[in-house]
């Protein structure tokens, strides 16, 4: 199995006396260990007008982290289509795709916040459609040798050449975030790589990787279990009390994302927002508690045909991200080792 990172930096407001740039900082040097303890990738987050700082200028950060790293492959998860001029977006992608070397994977989606849609005064009843004409802009953009023009319904663009060319050939890979049975259906259809969201069930993402193949093998193509990404929330905790706090905090996290998101009206029917906000819910789908746990947890995935794993630990915790490469990832280092070393469980005091 592949292991990945999953998240965001922060930046806080404040006075003069508070540094803002020390969480970007700080997420720059947590990938920098990262490559060096053997996770492959990164994926950041776009979010806006969330007040607690979260990665806006998603490509911005990634160029500057492929700059200080080497093997790291840099995802975007997801950049969302319909609030970006996209001829903009895909001279910032093949940008950082060319200087990184060709270690860029775009994420992209639809999005689901209802705050940032009114922040850019965007109807989210226009969201498909937007997303559709910009990601039909980016692929020729990317693909054309020659001029193009492009008038559409929301943009228009005459006699344009995008530059710098991508270094991946056509251009890099696209990963889509899909949890839906027919937003899965389609990006398979795409011939696209999966996201899978970090708060569904386990049983929920074994179903959707497994419809996921299905469709893949419906359209005539191999699957390759390399093109699927699960996201999931991690944490090596120190005994069952720490666990527990962790789960809380999650829990926490999960309800200030939903207000950020749900409509005044309750409008928003994203599958984002349908999971249970409780301790069992979210034990099941993060990967918290003692190593044993955390590789038992694992174990299942990898028997469903996971092979990519993306973790989103609490804060950037240095030590969470050391535990986790010292005593869960040997477990899982090739296909011949059979089933992991167990270790002892959780207890309560």
């Amino acid at each position: 199995m592949k292991f990945g990172l999953f998240g965001s930096a922060q930046a806080k407001r404040g006075g003069p006396d508070m540094d803002s740039g020390q969480g970007f900082r700080e997420y720059i040097e947590y990938c920098i260990e990262a490559e060096a303890l053997g996770y492959t990738s990164t994926f950041a987050v776009e979010h806006h007008f969330t007040g607690f700082g979260q990665v806006s200028a998603t490509i911005n950060l990634l160029t500057w982290l492929a700059a200080k790293t080497k093997t790291l492959r840099l995802g975007t998860a997801v950049m969302v289509l319909p609030w970006h001029n996209p001829v903009l977006l895909a001279e910032q992608a093949a940008t950082l795709d060319l200087l990184s070397g060709g270690r860029f994977d775009f994420g992209i989606g639809k999005g689901y916040r209802h705050n940032e849609f009114a922040g850019f005064c965007i109807p989210m009843e226009e969201a498909d459609e937007r997303f559709e004409e910009a990601l039909a802009v980016i692929l020729k953009a990317w693909t054309s040798e020659e001029r193009f023009s492009h008038h559409g319904k929301h943009w228009h663009f005459e006699n344009v050449v995008v530059e710098p060319p991508t270094a991946q050939k056509p251009h890099p890979p696209i990963w889509m975030a899909a949890g839906s049975p027919g937003s899965i259906a389609k990006v398979a259809q795409r011939g696209y790589k999966l996201l899978l969201d970090q708060y569904a069930s386990t049983a929920a993402v074994i179903d959707r990787l497994n419809l996921y193949k299905s469709e893949t093998e419906k359209h005539g193509r191999t699957f390759d279990p390399m093109d699927v990404a699960l996201c999931r929330g991690f944490y090596v905790a120190k005994d069952a009390a720490d666990k527990a706090r962790a789960i809380e905090n999650r829990l926490s996290n999960q309800r200030r994302t939903q207000g950020l998101a749900q409509a005044p009206d309750n409008s928003n029917k994203s599958v984002l927002l349908s999971y249970a906000d409780t301790a069992e819910a979210s034990d099941d789908s993060a990967m918290y508690g003692s190593p044993d746990e955390i590789i038992s947890k694992l174990e299942v995935f990898r028997k469903a045909g996971f092979q990519q794993v993306l973790l989103n630990g609490p804060a950037g915790s240095r030590e969470n991200l050391r535990a986790f490469a010292r005593d869960v990832m040997p477990a899982f280092a090739g296909a011949a080792e059979g089933r992991p070393v167990r270790r002892p469980a959780l207890v309560n005091p």
